[in-house]
């Protein structure tokens, strides 16, 4: 019934080369695909690549993480290209002046609008916090939600005649650990693919019927100071793979037995983010509400 959609790219081949989505001299923004850490971790396999050292082996030069993404998350991922770049790009960062926003797609029919301002306890993990306090004050933590397209698939899961899903937008305005999946799982709309926070059987489903194995998770924007100049910058990287044919194929696309409620009229971010030619698919969403 429905169509199997394939991840694309082996993280494991030295050969596949990381997306660059902007350089100069001063840093560099790529394109992380998800399933490679940020830089290297005491959890990882010896053998595990990282973003950090495949760019600084790609480049030929060193690089200086800037910030960090979950290792099942995609998008938008800054290292500095010298210690005086770095250092500023980081105080901008620490400062809450870099704007990040992100796409995930959801269990449930979310709200249109959320603010959610629920504070969030750092999690120890079992290997790398074993000298850490046991018990540390909850942080705050802020997040905005923006539901861009709700969609119904008659299928059933659990009690449920038809299965629920939303594509949104997220924008965190900290930035604790696992702070979208945390905040997303506790207003009971958790991120599909998420084994920590999520659902199981919306997991297994698609899983079973999309060959969608990731955490449905991407840094679609970033909008910085540049660290000399101090022009404003727009790092864009489209949602790629599986999750590029999740929302091309049926979150913009009206196909029968299928409904889809288009939530905000942005078309212009929707194709910049699905990095999409033909805007007739969901053009005519816009035209019909």
């Amino acid at each position: 019934m429905f169509k199997a959609l394939n991840e694309v790219g082996t993280l494991g081949n030295d050969k596949v080369q990381l997306k660059i989505i902007y350089q100069d001299d001063t840093f560099v923004a790529i394109d992380k695909p998800a399933g490679m850490m940020t830089h290297r971790s005491r959890i990882a396999e010896d053998d595990e690549p990282s973003a950090m050292e495949r760019l600084r082996d790609q480049l030929g030069t060193w690089v200086y993480p800037i910030h960090r993404l979950d290792r099942a998350t995609s998008g938008v991922l800054v290292f500095g290209l010298n210690k005086t770049s770095a250092r500023v790009l980081h105080e901008s960062f620490a400062q809450g002046q870099a704007q990040k926003t992100y796409w995930a797609i959801t269990r449930g029919h979310a709200p249109i609008e959320q603010f959610i301002d629920r504070p969030l306890k750092e999690k120890r993990d079992r290997i790398t916090d074993k000298k850490a306090q046991v018990d540390k004050a909850a942080q705050e933590a802020q997040t905005a939600v923006k539901t861009l397209v709700h969609l119904t698939l008659p299928v059933s899961l659990g009690r449920y005649s038809s299965a629920r899903f939303s594509l949104v937008e997220v924008s965190p305005l900290t930035g604790r650990r696992h702070q979208i999946r945390r905040h997303l799982a506790g207003i009971n709309y958790p991120i599909i693919g998420d084994t920590t926070h999520g659902r199981g059987e919306q997991n297994r489903f698609f899983r079973a019927h999309f060959k969608s194995h990731r955490l449905l998770l991407a840094a679609v924007t970033l909008k910085l100071n540049h660290p000399i100049t101090g022009q404003s910058l727009d790092l864009n990287a489209p949602v790629s793979g599986v999750m590029q044919q999740l929302c091309s194929e049926y979150f913009f696309q009206g196909e029968r037995a299928i409904e889809t409620e288009l939530i905000q009229r942005d078309a212009g971010l929707i194709s910049q983010c699905l990095c999409l030619k033909d805007l007739s698919g969901f053009r005519h969403l816009l035209a019909s509400l």
